[in-house]
């Protein structure tokens, strides 16, 4: 299959961006907004900045884990799954040629203080601009990169020489009213130019063509917003200051408009020349970011495939471009401008959330081929922000972008239904969300029938698994020492081998079959592993696979060995959160076997071990499993009580009494330790300094608040100064 040709370097995505910012976004909207909220525009500018910024930040990381052409139709696809996926493609490939159609319209405007131009001819003059710019993005991106760093430099220049001039002739009667339609006007016209900070998160959409992408990518997005952003305000705030507040409100010509008043005729013409290069520009960057969604999707069995047919030649996707263009033909010559603006902003908006949600989703299930390179700061308030005000400013925009969203559902769905349904993948949240989440999305599969169970009924196995495994542990690659991980579950075992079993999971889009050769990691860990059990005389197997659904699959090598225990290395975070899991979490309520956790935190010779049970935990089996473990390491067993001041002397003498009984039937040197205390957490944090290893029980289930904050720490174990190991049994689950 031919690929896109990596071509564009940081300055040239830079200039896509901005370009597609400075287009319609300064050209045309500015007018149109100051009659929805007065001389305030600019401020509604600034606003609509920083609304965007989480989605520009979120974007930023997302795009770094998921660098390919699609952008942000790749990311709720793979969170969210291909339904969604579906609606999302559709949704972001309309709101972008809807700009696209909207930069044309304005085009037509400046062009018409060129030449002669009516009514009537200028959506003709704006189809044929529309011609030249399908031919310019199919003869090839770089191109199309060249020639908007050359506009986008010019715009520049004119957009500084008008501030640069309209500052010292700021007329203060144009000011007033700030806010002619109050609080609400203003939000209203943040919504209204919402879209056009679209393009600093487009660019998402050529991922797979961007040189470097995981530097160039967030660097470009950051860099484009902060630059765009002082040229908006700045721009806004020279117009509403020169133009009469009722010039302004009905102009779509503004930056000319200005410039004449300011400069004269000449500086008005020569204006009006660079906003039709910049809104030409804008249009351009827009077709070839939308035209990638159609394309991305069909590569995924969720459109049609021709969508997905490259040029020979110059590798770009022809069938896209040219769809997207019969589509914004029908756009200009059937919608007006206010609609198309509205329309944008909505489903852009609309998208801004999804992009949000997928940060959450990949973060707190912690999947494990979800790797940015870049993360996004102050999570997850700043995406918390985002959507919250990307739902006030849905609503803002009015009814008819509502009504249209839910058609594009409606349209997704049915597109989904014929074609997207052969599509393999299943989404992120549909394996590791809770039951809110599946009843809100999906259909919730039983364990043995999940999509990623599959995977271990192919050759992805390099060999047989142990039938005799008494324990099994899952490696994924973040175990702070394999080779004391695995002894670990060697101490546990109770039968005769252990089987290691080395996961590695990909995104969906990758071909497990490609994968299935082993990596020099791999093959360093097999033989370690087989160093380990030469050393110690121990059984251990070793396998590998590759995986779509790391917690399915593990959940499957349970079932198919029927072992007694999994052993997994851990951080500490075990779940919890009202619509997603960590893996973890989803493993607790899915396996068959008991299930071991064990936190290492660089203790490798074991001499004391502390079991504490929990306030309100009586599990004799614990026991047994720490005897097996200091018979192994040849260690002394420190069985530990707190209780709480209130605890009476009779109570605690019961306490005492049954516990050394316990503790008599053991073969290994052992004692006892009772501690009163109120605080649970910050004892056995100060005791387990004395010891090599900490055994614990699972927590009690989560209260709600932890479940609506989604926190999932154990605080025992994270305060723990000794390696830690915590047990979940079967009668548990």
């Amino acid at each position: 299959m031919k690929k896109l040709e990596r071509s564009l370097s940081l300055s040239y995505v830079i200039a896509i961006s901005i370009g597609g910012m400075l287009g319609s976004g300064i050209f045309v909207l500015p007018g149109l907004a100051s009659g929805i909220t007065g001389s305030s525009v600019w401020l509604a500018y600034l606003l609509g900045a920083l609304c965007v910024l989480p989605a520009a930040l979120s974007k930023s990381e997302l795009a770094t884990a998921m660098p390919s052409s699609g952008g942000t139709y790749v990311y709720i696809e793979r969170a969210f799954g291909p339904l969604f996926g579906t609606i999302s493609g559709i949704g972001l490939w309309l709101s972008l040629l809807l700009k696209s159609s909207f930069a044309l319209i304005g085009l037509s405007a400046y062009l018409s203080v060129l030449i002669e131009i009516d009514d009537g001819m200028a959506r003709i003059v704006a189809l044929g601009f529309l011609c030249f710019i399908l031919l310019l993005n199919i003869f090839g991106v770089k191109k199309v990169g060249k020639v908007q760093l050359i506009i986008v430099t010019i715009s520049l220049i004119c957009l500084i020489a008008v501030f640069i001039f309209g500052f010292n002739n700021i007329n203060t009667d144009f000011l007033g009213p700030f806010m002619s339609e109050g609080n609400a006007g203003l939000i209203s016209a943040v919504a209204f130019v919402y879209i056009s900070y679209s393009g600093v998160i487009k660019v998402a959409a050529i991922a797979g063509e961007i040189q470097n992408p995981n530097k160039n990518l967030p660097l470009a997005m950051i860099l484009s917003l902060l630059s765009i952003t002082a040229v908006y305000v700045f721009t806004a705030f020279i117009l509403v200051g020169n133009v009469p507040p009722e010039v302004l409100a009905i102009d779509i010509k503004p930056v000319h408009t200005v410039a004449n008043l300011l400069g004269g005729e000449y500086f008005g013409y020569t204006a009006a020349v660079i906003g039709v290069l910049t809104l030409m520009s804008g249009a351009n960057s827009g077709v070839l970011a939308s035209s990638r969604f159609p394309f991305a999707m069909a590569r995924d069995l969720l459109m049609p495939g021709f969508f997905a047919k490259i040029h020979s030649k110059y590798l770009t996707p022809i069938v896209a471009i040219l769809f997207t263009g019969l589509l914004m033909c029908l756009v200009i010559l059937f919608l007006d401008v206010v609609k198309i603006a509205k329309l944008a902003s909505a489903f852009m908006v609309m998208m801004f959330i999804a992009v949000n949600f997928c940060v959450i989703i990949l973060r707190e299930t912690s999947a494990q081929w979800y790797k940015p390179t870049y993360r996004s700061p102050l999570y997850p308030f700043l995406q918390a922000f985002g959507i919250l005000s990307g739902f006030v400013l849905l609503i803002l925009l009015g009814w008819m972008p509502l009504a249209s969203i839910v058609v594009i559902f409606l349209i997704g769905f049915v597109v989904y239904l014929f074609i997207g349904k052969n599509a393999t993948r299943t989404g992120v949240l549909k394996n590791y969300g809770h039951i809110p989440a599946l009843f809100l999305f999906y259909k919730k599969d039983s364990p043995k029938t999940a999509g990623g169970l599959s995977d271990l009924s192919s050759s992805n196995l390099d060999g047989k698994l142990a039938s005799d495994a008494g324990t099994i542990v899952p490696l994924l690659g973040n175990e702070n020492s394999t080779e004391m991980l695995v002894e670990m579950a060697c101490a546990i075992n109770t039968r005769s081998s252990v089987q290691a079993v080395n996961i590695t999971e990909v995104p969906n889009q990758t071909f497990l079959e490609a994968l299935n050769k082993d990596t020099p990691k791999i093959l360093s860990v097999e033989r370690r592993l087989k160093k380990l059990s030469q050393s110690q005389n121990l059984n251990i197997d070793f396998e590998s696979v590759v995986t779509h659904e790391v917690s399915n699959t593990i959940a499957e090598l349970s079932a198919q060995t029927n072992c007694d225990w999994l052993v997994m290395g851990w951080s500490g975070r075990a779940h919890s959160g009202i619509l997603v899991r960590n893996p973890i979490g989803w493993l607790l309520a899915n396996v068959y076997s008991n299930f071991a956790l064990f936190k290492d935190n660089g203790i490798k010779n074991i001499g004391k071990v502390l079991i504490a049970l929990r306030p309100g935990r009586k599990d004799k089996n614990f026991l047994s499993v720490a005897e097996r473990i200091c018979s192994f390491y040849g260690a002394s067993l420190t069985l530990l009580h707190i209780t709480p001041g209130s605890f009476s002397e009779i109570d605690s003498k019961k306490m005492e009494e049954k516990s050394l009984l316990l503790l008599s039937r053991l073969k290994v040197p052992n004692n006892l330790r009772i501690q009163a205390s109120e605080d649970p957490i910050d004892s056995i944090s100060t005791i387990s300094s004395e010891y090599d290893l900490l055994i614990l029980g699972a927590p009690e289930k989560d209260n709600w608040i932890r479940i609506l904050l989604g926190t999932g720490r154990d605080k025992f174990t994270e305060n723990s100064a000794c390696s830690v190991l915590r047990l979940t049994t079967k009668n548990e689950k």
